[in-house]
């Protein structure tokens, strides 16, 4: 049986690397490829799904139009979804505007060919686009503010570490292939704290455990850092040659005690104090955050309270030490190197206009009026159940005039379309795709052709640009030929500035992105501009109207300001990939029905009971699912795991309110209170 090598596009920390059995041209196997040193030794649930989802009775082989009255899907013809679309979009741009269309791509896949879309939207004339980011933008711009750039170690040097801390991120269930090299840290005599609202399955092999109250995180290392000055317990000579700003953070942070903290946190005063004399006594030390905690609308500031802890105790630039958050050493074929943290929120310059928030997306379109938005184009997402507010996303989409989806599935999302056109698998059609936790460029590879009618995006796009008439020398600048071998021509164009890149070396393994760096920031030269790590940054004062320093503020939504008692907290799940795959009967054996997990003190006043229905609410909207009680989650706080559609009754952003971080315009979707009671 053929094998080929190829790689997994999803949203995910592990990007894996596969190799995939093909029998009588069909998927029969998926297994891991070992030279991938970061994610090598297995293959996830997710991925071994694959198989199932290739070739899913439910996944969409045809064109589908949507009658508005009856609200049935029909099949129909690719000449007649291209005409009926290409008609729409003249239309509208006679009538109103090009910028009248609003185009939404999201992070379902990655890959190089995602660029395809903007290229067709310019020949278009320009188009309406959003700004921000739903995962991770308020920790992207923490750390660039900070030290420069988004880069870390490689994900194996964490067995050099001593002292590891995983704050606020979950390895065990959202990046697998990291608990291996945790092992093999704690087998080499590390330290591992795990601190989290939520006792997680990675808390399982800690040291220590903290639970802090949500969104106090910011609170708790200001007091750590305050206890490593007061005790002597830094690295004087690093700070004085590699940091800038200490004397102020220290005056700022003088008033940051134990008491103090332990008061706004919850945590007891003994695990704030032990959590810093760990720091400031064993090295190296890498701190691993997650992106749940930068989900609140202090995040940015908190992370970068979190960050000063390294700066303070010289923990960067060493084997076994550093900072964790992102590493985008792979974005080698980007232009800008922290797209998100620095898209402008305003009208850019050119045609394309940047004007709707991502985390306000349903108000964005309904309140845009200059031009009004007609018309809206998804791919690679699903922002109805993922985007904070769902009912007034649901009610946008309602109020355009015309809607096309690309999707495998009937998501919610699709279920808003007036056009649904199939979308290409992994398989299908071959990319090339980066990462941003391991140094890995990989080929993914084509290894079967679509089944059904399904076009990749290339395809469509070429397709629409010849029925609207675009003259063919533009469409041979902008738009790769839909051919196998044009495909491969457009990507080995792409790899012609890495001579140590091809794709014949891609088919074959995964490649390490040129010039990385196995331990950043080694030579301690920070991009910032003072040339240091910016304990003080003046750009975070005049860029985002928050102080200098890293300070702690309280979410605008918490138990100390709402009538809700309950801290709602969304997080990610192993099954899904947010609000993929658990439409497939694989993932559904594992993953059958939403439960939100609740500490037993809190149902006891509630008198719920395990596997009671219950009802959680707020003043944006309501959910009945069962309850689950375990000691596992902190008091005062309750979770439901994100990514479920509408019609599994736990679409979490109904309860969302579309608040954006204080830095980077991200989703503060933890700033989210609720109540719970009995149905």
């Amino acid at each position: 049986m053929p094998i080929y090598t190829t790689a997994c596009p999803r949203n995910c920390y592990s990007t894996c690397s596969f190799k995939v059995l093909v029998k009588d041209d069909k998927i029969r196997s998926i297994e891991p490829h070992g030279e991938n040193k970061a994610a090598g030794e297995g293959v996830c649930l997710k991925g071994l799904s694959y198989v199932e989802r290739v070739y899913s009775k439910d996944r969409i082989l045809k064109p589908l139009r949507r009658n508005r009255v009856s609200n049935e899907f029909e099949e129909i013809s690719w000449n007649d979804a291209i005409e009926i679309i290409a008609f729409k979009l003249n239309e509208i741009r006679e009538k109103h505007s090009q910028k009248s269309v609003l185009y939404y791509s999201a992070s379902g896949t990655k890959g190089l060919l995602n660029g395809v879309g903007s290229s067709f939207w310019k020949m278009y004339g320009g188009c309406t686009t959003t700004y921000g980011d739903l995962c991770w933008s308020a920790g992207l711009e923490a750390t660039r503010l900070t030290l420069g750039d988004n880069k870390h170690n490689a994900p194996w040097d964490l067995e050099n570490a001593k002292l590891i801390i995983m704050w606020g991120k979950n390895p065990a269930e959202t990046n697998v292939h990291q608990i291996k090299h945790i092992d093999n840290a704690i087998e080499n005599g590390a330290r591992l704290v795990v601190i989290d609202t939520r006792r997680t399955e990675s808390a399982e092999k800690a040291d220590m455990i903290i639970q802090p109250r949500p969104g106090t995180d910011g609170a708790l290392a200001l007091a750590a850092a305050n206890i490593l000055i007061h005790n002597d317990w830094i690295d004087k000579e690093f700070i004085a040659n590699n940091v800038f700003g200490f004397e102020e953070l220290k005056n700022s942070i003088k008033d940051y005690s134990v008491e103090k903290a332990s008061e706004i946190t919850g945590v007891p005063e003994g695990q704030i104090y032990k959590l810093a004399e760990l720091i400031g006594t064993i090295k190296p030390m890498t701190i691993n955050a997650g992106y749940g905690m930068q989900r609140y609308t202090n995040s940015g500031q908190t992370m970068r309270a979190i960050l000063s802890l390294i700066s303070l105790t010289g923990n960067i630039g060493k084997p076994g030490a550093g900072w964790m958050f992102a590493n985008l050493q792979t974005g080698i074929f980007d232009s800008v190197k922290d797209p998100i943290a620095s898209y402008p929120p305003k009208n850019a310059d050119g045609i394309f206009r940047v004007s709707i928030p991502t985390t306000q997306l349903g108000k964005g379109i309904i309140e845009q009026t200059d031009p009004p938005i007609k018309m809206i184009w998804v791919e690679r997402g699903n922002p109805i159940p993922q985007n904070p507010n769902t009912n007034k996303v649901i009610e946008a989409f309602r109020s355009s005039e015309f809607n096309v989806v690309i999707d495998q599935f009937l998501t919610d999302t699709a279920m808003e379309a007036d056009i649904v056109l199939p979308a290409k698998s992994m398989f299908e059609q071959s990319d090339i795709i980066g990462a941003y936790w391991h140094p890995y460029i990989q080929l993914r590879q084509k290894i079967i052709d679509p089944p059904g009618e399904v076009k990749p995006e290339t395809e469509i796009y070429y397709l629409l640009a010849k029925e609207m008439g675009f003259p063919d020398s533009e469409i041979g600048e902008n738009l790769p030929f839909p051919s196998d071998e044009t495909i491969e021509k457009f990507l080995a164009k792409k790899l012609e500035p890495f001579p140590e890149l091809s794709l014949e070396r891609l088919k074959e393994n995964p490649v390490i992105a040129p010039g990385h760096e196995e331990i950043a920031f080694a030579d301690l030269k920070f991009p910032t501009p003072s040339g240091k790590i910016e304990l003080y940054s003046e750009e975070a004062n005049s860029r985002w109207n928050v102080d200098s320093l890293p300070t702690y503020n309280e979410p605008v939504e918490s138990a100390k300001s709402s009538k809700f008692s309950l801290s709602l907290m969304t997080p990610n799940t192993k099954n899904r990939i947010h609000s993929q795959f658990n439409n497939l009967e694989l993932i559904k054996q594992i993953s059958a029905k939403p439960v939100i997990s609740i500490n037993p003190e809190d149902a006891k006043r509630r008198n719920i009971k395990n596997g009671d229905l219950v009802k959680v609410f707020n003043d944006r909207g309501n959910l009945t699912i069962e309850a689950g009680l375990t000691f596992s989650i902190k008091a005062g706080a309750v979770s439901i795991t994100n990514g479920w559609w509408l019609k599994d009754g736990a679409t979490v952003n109904i309860l969302s309110a579309d608040r954006e971080t204080d830095m980077g315009h991200g989703a503060a979707f933890h700033d989210n209170m609720v109540e719970v009671e009995k149905v």
